[in-house]
């Protein structure tokens, strides 16, 4: 009985192991960079794969190699030659060396292909004209800014599937990082600067964007929706909030440079069109940024002026 408990306990327990590993993998890939949803983040979880496998290649083989020199050359097998005094094999040399510079230069190779493929200011091939967007990066929260048609959203944007949209990002505050892990590219926000990212999303999903900078004691809170809809829909959201709820001029861009945590999403219904290019420029005064703790410093909800 004992015999056969420790005989199946083994096979159950690298079972139970493989798994677990299996769960991990797929849990990980979902929502996350390898679940992609259009070409930029297809783009990026095929350079990610294909550098991980060529590493893998060199890995594996190394780890084996060593628990075979360790089996074969053990003090209790007098069939393995010993060389006390040897010192230099120009063959052992040139393999020790050749591994690790082609596998340098292979993931090289790749990355830069891959770089230069996906650069973020590279338009993306399409028959549709590009929608724009323009990001701002504040404490802590995000303002969308969408010139051709006129409103701003804070905390959600809507984006038509299949369509490319550039976004041009900057900071009203600190440096922040840009990223939907679904559509690809991490790109920073700086204070008087802009910069760009091409992003499309193939198809109709709501997913979520993050900051991938910290900012303070509100960044863990900077996430925004992303929802990609079809282009009819798109049209009709953005007509629903044209005209409706308020401006978004100087004195209500005031109220959103104030620090503010989890700010539920707001809309604008009509926008000052030198707006950004003021924020980029600084024309329009930067924010605090954060601050150190004190008396009063914790965070507190505060409405942004916007349409909910």
């Amino acid at each position: 009985m004992a015999g056969l408990l420790f005989k199946g306990a083994p096979a159950r327990a690298w079972r139970g192991l493989i798994l677990g590993f299996l769960s991990l993998g797929l849990a990980s890939c979902a929502g996350g960079i390898l679940d992609p949803l259009g070409p930029v983040g297809q783009g990026n979880a095929i350079i990610l794969i294909d550098a991980t496998l060529i590493m893998l290649a060199i890995v594996i083989p190394t780890i084996l190699l060593a628990f075979w020199v360790a089996w074969r050359y053990n003090a209790a097998n007098p069939k393995a030659e010993y060389l006390p005094y040897w010192a230099y094999s120009g063959r052992v040399e040139a393999v020790v060396w050749s591994i690790p510079v082609l596998t340098i230069m292979f993931i090289g190779g790749l990355i830069w292909i891959g770089s230069y493929k996906l650069d973020p200011f590279r338009p993306l091939p399409s028959k549709s004209p590009p929608l724009e967007v323009q990001v701002v990066s504040l404490d802590w929260k995000w303002l969308f800014i969408y010139p051709q048609q006129g409103i701003a959203t804070v905390n959600q944007v809507v984006v038509p599937a299949g369509t490319p949209v550039r976004f041009s990002i900057t900071s009203a505050s600190v440096f922040n990082a840009f990223f939907v892990p679904r559509l690809g590219s991490m790109i920073y926000a700086m204070p008087g600067m802009i910069s760009q990212v091409n992003l499309q999303a193939d198809s109709a999903e709501e997913i979520w964007g993050i900051s991938a900078q910290f900012s303070g004691d509100g960044f863990s809170d900077m996430q925004f929706q992303v929802r990609s809809v079809p282009a009819a829909d798109f049209e009709t959201w953005a007509a629903g909030i044209r005209g409706s709820g308020p401006r978004l001029d100087e004195a209500a861009y005031a109220g959103l440079l104030q620090q503010t945590h989890r700010v539920s999403p707001a809309t604008f219904g009509a926008i000052d069109p030198e707006l950004f290019q003021a924020v980029a420029t600084q024309k329009i005064a930067p924010g605090p940024g954060p601050e150190p703790e004190g008396p009063g410093h914790a965070g507190r909800e505060v409405s942004t002026g916007g349409k909910d």
